[in-house]
């Protein structure tokens, strides 16, 4: 049996799903285990769906998670959170910003953006977490930073040690932006 665990994480272009995966791989090296870390797949450019796959284990070949795989999906924005649901494996945990960010049919009005999101993946039987992240980084200096606040989140239900985190995000952040981070961390951690 393997011991791979699979993440995904997902958003919209210019949230910093990418730095959120260099965090988590950084920890993860930093735990001794294998990592592969895939490119950002998806519109990179701000506004477009984009998804990080990160897998782990004492030996990885691929990056690559495939539907029903995901033991985490870290969400960046709710509609993203339902859109990669199928990806998730049974008993697999979604955590989500319960931040709305409009796609470009809802802001051109051939859409309106779906209601009760949580509540309905939720009826799914998923073990879902909404998080007010932007609020959460707003507190910790900056909204850029609600993708580290999820990163603290995160790592609530992987057995890190914070002193891992807390190096993996002071190798992978500008030091001129690390206290804002490190605080937003910490607000998602508790």
């Amino acid at each position: 049996m393997s011991d791979v665990k699979s993440i995904m994480i997902v958003g919209v272009g210019g949230q910093g799903t990418l730095l959120a995966s260099r965090i988590i791989g950084n920890a993860i090296v930093q735990n001794g285990y294998d990592v592969k870390v895939s490119e950002v797949h998806g519109m990179s450019q701000r506004g477009g769906s984009v998804v990080t796959y990160v897998k782990y284990g004492t030996k990885v070949y691929s990056p690559i998670v495939d539907e029903g795989e995901a033991d985490f999906i870290v969400s960046f924005e709710k509609l993203e959170a339902a859109r990669w649901l199928s990806f998730l494996k049974k008993g697999g945990k979604m955590i989500t910003s319960s931040q709305e960010i409009d796609p470009m049919p809802v802001i051109t009005g051939a859409a309106q953006y779906p209601c009760d999101l949580i509540e309905k993946m939720k009826e799914k039987s998923v073990d879902i977490l909404a998080v007010d992240a932007l609020t959460i980084a707003q507190e910790a200096g900056s909204p850029k930073a609600t993708n580290v606040v999820l990163m603290g989140v995160l790592s609530r239900y992987m057995d890190f040690s914070n002193e891992v985190w807390q190096a993996a995000i002071e190798e992978c952040v500008p030091s001129k932006f690390l206290a804002i981070n490190k605080k937003a961390f910490d607000l998602g951690r508790t």
